[in-house]
């Protein structure tokens, strides 16, 4: 095969065969297609996008580069979530053991924050001892007796992801639909699933701005599970303030725990039964009893047993990562509060180091906001906004600064 025709085929908006798709990518993997030539490629279907059938062919080429999840005939429905990314979004711990006691395998592959957007696994990787780095037949055990694991992506699951992702990060190419679609519906495929719900975002703190981008995307993920088999229901939740009350990692599982009691911030609840309800195949109030009556919290305390942690330790997270500095900011006026812009306060929990700028960046457990106010209602002059939480006083003014212009009060 032609590697130089191929691209120019794509460049004039030519539709590929899959199996042009699939050497493609398998030559990608092994080496013999250089980056160079992959760019390029990348860059052609950046402009001139792909077919249904094409990006079903890329995602099934990246799906097979490497190991998949065998699930033992007769189990119980495979199922999984997946989140475009978004500020406080922390529904993933939450919604894995909530659909594990619902009878479901769940077995979750998820990835780590960058830029502005938290990661899962560094939030379960707050918890002491937890272990995110398993192999696939440790996974396999691990759902077969407790229904649900939470883990990274290994060395041989979808290699030419992990490969592409990396290359399209420094070539300009990541915002593609077909490449989007084809980067998270690999992964997700390979967890052999039999459904599969994904909560779009779009907003200030979201990749996707519109709700039009968000709703472009979730139509090109539901095509291609449906070419490969999978039952996709999609979700588009708008991510103009943070969710919940809570955002950086040991906050924001502080937080997942109050939710799996029963409690938490309404809006958090309310994403998590949404999700769960399309997946899970109990009713809604089934899902509100596990839920409310501690079978929920029991699970994933198995979970972080299973992996690792030690239950004991989830109560006094808070003090296991206490930042330095943790100081509540004032409403400066009476007012309506109109605005809490999730982008901006993203960008401030990733300069107070609760995110990476780049992959290879280290993360700060312990620091980030928590107590964030909801946007609705009036707010009154001196009352609390948030409490931030930061390594240092100048970080604390910086972070302060920053929420300053996030938070809008019209004031009566």
């Amino acid at each position: 095969m032609h590697i130089p025709t191929l691209i120019s085929r794509k460049r004039e908006g030519e539709e590929l065969s899959a199996r042009e798709i699939q050497k493609l990518i398998a030559g990608y993997t092994s080496g013999e297609v250089p980056d160079y030539q992959m760019s390029a490629f990348a860059m052609a279907v950046f402009f001139k996008g792909m077919t249904p059938a094409e990006t079903a062919a890329l995602t099934r080429a990246m799906m097979d580069s490497g190991d998949c999840f065998s699930h033992r005939s007769g189990h119980p429905a495979v199922v999984d979530k997946h989140s475009t990314g978004g500020i406080g979004d922390k529904v993933s711990l939450i919604l894995a053991p909530l659909v594990a006691c619902a009878g479901c395998r769940v077995p979750m592959v998820s990835g780590r924050g960058l830029g502005i957007t938290g990661g899962t696994l560094d939030k379960l990787e707050s918890i002491p001892g937890f272990n995110v780095h398993l192999s696939l037949d440790q996974a396999a055990a691990q759902l077969e007796k407790f229904g649900v694991v939470m883990m990274g992506q290994t060395e041989r699951f979808c290699p030419a992801d992990r490969k592409l992702y990396a290359l399209r990060d420094v070539t300009g190419t990541v915002p593609s639909i077909p490449l989007i679609t084809a980067s998270i519906m690999s992964k997700k495929l390979a967890e052999s699933l039999d459904r599969l719900v994904l909560d779009v975002k779009y907003g200030s703190g979201a990749f996707m701005r519109t709700k039009h981008a968000a709703e472009a995307l979730a139509a090109s993920m539901v095509a291609v599970g449906g070419e490969m088999g999978v039952e996709v229901f999609t979700v588009l939740n708008p991510m103009m303030e943070p969710t919940g009350q809570a955002v950086g990692n040991v906050l924001e599982v502080i937080e997942a725990i109050e939710c799996l009691e029963g409690g938490g911030p309404a809006d958090l609840r309310t994403i998590v039964l949404d999700l769960s309800e399309k997946i899970a195949g109990v009713s809604l109030p089934e899902l509100e009893r596990l839920l409310d009556d501690g079978s929920a919290r029991r699970k994933f305390d198995e979970l972080v047993s299973a992996q690792g942690g030690n239950p004991a330790d989830l109560p006094r997270l808070g003090e296991i990562h206490r930042a330095p500095v943790i100081r509540e900011m004032l409403a400066p006026i009476t007012g309506e509060l109109v605005k809490v812009d999730a982008g901006m306060i993203g960008q401030a929990a990733l300069q107070l180091g609760a995110g990476r700028a780049k992959a290879s960046d280290g993360v700060d457990f312990a620091v980030g906001f928590d107590r964030l106010v909801k946007v609705g209602g009036t707010i009154l002059a001196g009352q609390p906004l948030c409490r931030i939480h930061a390594r240092t006083a100048v970080d604390f003014d910086m972070a302060e600064a920053m929420v300053e212009k996030a938070v809008r009060i019209a004031s009566h």
